[in-house]
């Protein structure tokens, strides 16, 4: 969502790194591009003017004069104040008695019941015992589509056809107390757009059941409509929180740097995609990292942790040391970085050159490359995965038939384990020391 602003930043930083002092000049007219840069991308004009009068003041300061690299001084400064107009980050407050109640509103659209699934399956990840309530009577399917999310992620659903929301939520409620479930996640009904009757309805809900958390879910593809139905619900409900859907999206996503400074809500959750795994949660200093191209190695070790199993991947490592990696082991390990989830989001969480090298890679064709390497291996006998010496002519057109692909493609796999598998050995022999030759 961020790549074009991202691009335009780092196209500005790159000419203050050709300069080894930075003059009055040369700040302001970085800043003129770092202005332009934010408003195209959606940021509010207010939050704009503010962020650059105080980037401005640091710059032109002893603080970049004093620095021995003035460019990156900039950078951190640019940083600072970018994580400073995203607000600390604040965590979901599930205190109170049980079960702790969270509403989710929204309009029609916005991914309301899917990110109400998100959120289910990540608290029930940290042990929490999680009912979700489909208090959405209206749309057609809702009760449906919540019902079969739950069944995706373990979660039970309770409904109550043909009634009312704020009855369906009060017997929701009582089936939650009664049944021992430590969280309550209400899915409640959205509209097409902001209206007097929807804002009656969760005045009427919230008579009956007291939430510790109202999050509002916002589509990030609204742009600067984001920020108004962000006010517009808290003006009448008082929201705690903003879930942003579809940040994997191709919009330009400003919003979601200023909404904390235009309505003073905090954004606690990103929708990262259409898996219900696909919830991060927000944290501003991953962001500002992203948006500056410097990347987010912690995003990348939490989504490994959570794809990896560690005994697996300490197994792996040893074959690989000690020369024995199979292409059993190949496929194992393109089925673990596959469930890290879309290989564009993994690209960009890479920092720096090794980030720039990385978003060089087409993520399409290395997903099409990921699969014709998973075909092809599992179209072999479990003798071929484990000694691919004896895979005669014969034996890899049978495969390439089976795979519905080329020997070329089969050729091709071979010969990159190969070159695997002789990178080990050198490993093993050398501790790595010939590795720099090995790589030009």
């Amino acid at each position: 969502m961020f790549e074009s602003l991202s691009q335009r930043l780092d196209l500005v930083f790159q000419k203050l790194r050709k300069r080894g002092k930075l003059s009055t000049e040369d700040v302001d007219s970085a800043l003129r591009e770092v202005r332009l840069a934010l408003l195209e991308a959606d940021v509010h004009f207010s939050v704009v003017k503010d962020f650059i009068a105080r980037v401005r003041t640091r710059a032109i300061g002893a603080e970049v004069s004093e620095a021995l690299n003035p460019a990156q001084q900039v950078i951190k400064i640019v940083n600072e104040e970018l994580i400073q107009t995203l607000g600390q980050a604040e965590r979901l407050n599930l205190t109170g008695d049980k079960p702790r109640v969270v509403f989710m509103a929204g309009l029609q659209g916005s991914g309301k019941t899917t990110a109400s699934a998100k959120l289910a399956r990540l608290l029930k990840g940290q042990g929490e015992r999680v009912l979700l309530i489909a208090a959405d009577p209206y749309r057609p399917a809702a009760i449906k589509q919540l019902q079969t999310l739950g069944d995706q992620t373990g979660v039970d659903v309770f409904s109550l056809p043909n009634a009312k929301p704020p009855e369906i939520v009060r017997k929701g409620f009582d089936q939650a107390k009664k049944g021992g479930y430590s969280v309550a996640i209400v899915d409640t009904a959205g509209r097409s757009q902001l209206d007097e009757d929807l804002m009656d309805e969760l005045r009427a809900i919230r008579k009956n059941v007291t939430p510790c958390e109202t999050l509002l879910v916002v589509d990030a593809m609204t742009g600067q409509e984001a920020l108004h139905i962000a006010e517009g619900f808290h003006k009448a409900v008082a929201i705690t929180g903003l879930i942003f859907t579809k940040m994997d999206g191709d919009a330009r996503g400003g919003a979601a740097i200023s909404v904390r400074s235009v309505t003073g809500v905090p954004i606690k959750f990103l929708g990262v995609g259409e898996a219900v795994d696909a919830l991060e949660v927000f944290d501003p200093k991953r962001m500002s990292a992203r948006i500056l191209g410097m990347g987010d190695m912690l995003g990348l070790i939490e989504k490994a942790e959570q794809a990896y199993d560690e005994k697996t991947a300490a197994a792996q490592a040893e074959k690989m040391l000690k020369g024995s990696f199979t292409l059993e082991d190949f496929a194992d390990q393109i089925k673990q970085v596959r469930k890290m989830g879309p290989l564009s989001q993994l690209l960009d969480m890479m920092p720096g050159s090794m980030g720039a090298a990385a978003r060089s890679i087409d993520p399409k064709d290395a997903d099409k490359q990921m699969r014709k390497t998973e075909a092809i291996i599992s179209s072999m006998t479990i003798e071929e995965k484990r000694y691919p010496d004896i895979l005669n002519a014969s034996r890899r057109r049978r495969i390439a038939r089976g795979s519905g692909l080329d020997v070329q493609d089969v050729n091709r796999l071979l010969k990159q384990f190969r070159d695997v598998q002789r990178l080990m050995k050198t490993m093993q022999k050398t501790g790595g020391r010939n590795l720099p030759k090995m790589f030009g």
